[in-house]
Formats: structure tokens, C-alpha cells, sequence
């Protein structure tokens, strides 16, 4: 697999601390058991013990997400980074939707480490990715929302487009039952704990997804 990854400048300026790490894995992505969905039930009910809602967004991961988007242009209140929406709904006592198991297992990863997380089909994506800035007018078709205003949002974009921003991932290249080959971006914006990241990482793609050939390289 090895798919490389590149960072424009401008991204770089607004999140000096910012580094992403990249997993490749094979891997099968059958509807959630009841053991991972237990494991997403237990944190989504732990956040809603031991956050008030007005300290979601001051979550490290989730402040630092939210600073890049403003320095890059865009309102975070209105384009909320995933796992702060997620985060948000765990808090309100909103039921999380369970569908897929690599889709539970990041959306647990996102509400442990506050990271927004993108979720490819390897498969689907066109050569190598690269880290930039939405354009004006960029077509992007977020998952189960339709056309998204990605103009200033950092976007991770392959040969043929944007395939991902902290908001929301593009339906071309989403996870489906079929996905044997996976391809995650942990977009650390504020440096994050890597080793931690990747120990979590590891157990739940090899615990819930029969995950092999599990590679992890840090930009």
C-alpha cells in the first residue's frame, strides 16, 4: 500500500504543532458487535458524566482543530470538526447511529483522543494524498449531507479531489461492508500523544476489524 503524504505550507503556518499520522491496513468491515458497541456506549456515557457542554470545545484536540480552522478562514461554529460534533451529541445524551465496525471504532477513537479522524477505502482512493486548503467553489460531496462549503477548510485531497476534512469525509472514497483495504489519517492538530494513538489504534483494528498489515507512518 504505502500511500504518501504531503503538507502545503499554508496548513503548516496555521498549525506549527500539527502532525498526521497515516494507517494502512487490510481489513473487513462487517455491521458493529455488541462488544465495540458496548465500548462506544461506555465513553459517549463517560463524556456525558464529566463534560459540561461548554467545555467540549476546549477539549486540546478539539481547541486546536477549531484555532486552524479560524486561522485558516473558517467559522468552527458553524463547521464543527467531527469529533466535536460527536462529542457535542454524547453530552446532550444523543444516541450515537451504529452502522459499520471501522466507522464505530473511529468515531470511539475521535470521542477517546478528541482527534478528528478521515476513514478511506483504499481501494477508491487515486494515487498519492496531500494536506491542503478548500478553494472557492471546490465541489465536495460530504457523507450523508450533500454538497459541502469547504472553501478554508483544510482538506485532504488525492489525485482526483478533496477525499477528507475534520468535518466530514467525501461519499467517493467513503467505507462501505465491501472495504477490504483501509487507509485512516489521524489529523493531530495539536501534536497529539502518537504512541498512545497508535496503541489504541492497533487494538481496535485488530480486537473489532481482523485488521493485518497494520502500518502507521508519522508526517
Amino acid at each position: 500500500m504505502s500511500i504518501q503524504f504531503s503538507v502545503c505550507e499554508e496548513v503548516r503556518a496555521a498549525a506549527p504543532l500539527f502532525r498526521e499520522l497515516i494507517v494502512e491496513a487490510t481489513v473487513s468491515n462487517p455491521p458493529t458487535c455488541d462488544e465495540l458497541w458496548a465500548e462506544v456506549e461506555a465513553e459517549a456515557s463517560k463524556l456525558r458524566d464529566t463534560l459540561a457542554m461548554e467545555q467540549v470545545r476546549l477539549r486540546p484536540a478539539i481547541d486546536a482543530t477549531r484555532k486552524v480552522y479560524k486561522a485558516l478562514g473558517k467559522e468552527p461554529n458553524r463547521y464543527r470538526p467531527s469529533a466535536e460534533a460527536l462529542t457535542r451529541r454524547c453530552v446532550k445524551g444523543v444516541e450515537l447511529y451504529r452502522t459499520l465496525t471501522i466507522i464505530d471504532l473511529i468515531n470511539l477513537m475521535s470521542l477517546i483522543t478528541g482527534h478528528s479522524i478521515g476513514g478511506f477505502d483504499a481501494d477508491k482512493v487515486v494515487g498519492n494524498i496531500c494536506l491542503g486548503v478548500g478553494r472557492e467553489g471546490e465541489p465536495y460531496e460530504a457523507i450523508g449531507r450533500g454538497p459541502l462549503n469547504i472553501h478554508c477548510l483544510p482538506v485532504i485531497r488525492d489525485e482526483i479531489g478533496g477525499i477528507g476534512t475534520p468535518t466530514s469525509d467525501n461519499e467517493r472514497t467513503k467505507l462501505s461492508e465491501h472495504t477490504t483495504r483501509l487507509l485512516m489519517t489521524i489529523n493531530m492538530y495539536d501534536g497529539g500523544n502518537v504512541e498512545a494513538v497508535e496503541a489504541l489504534t492497533r487494538r481496535l483494528l485488530t480486537q473489532y476489524a481482523s485488521a493485518t498489515d497494520i502500518t502507521f507512518t508519522l508526517y
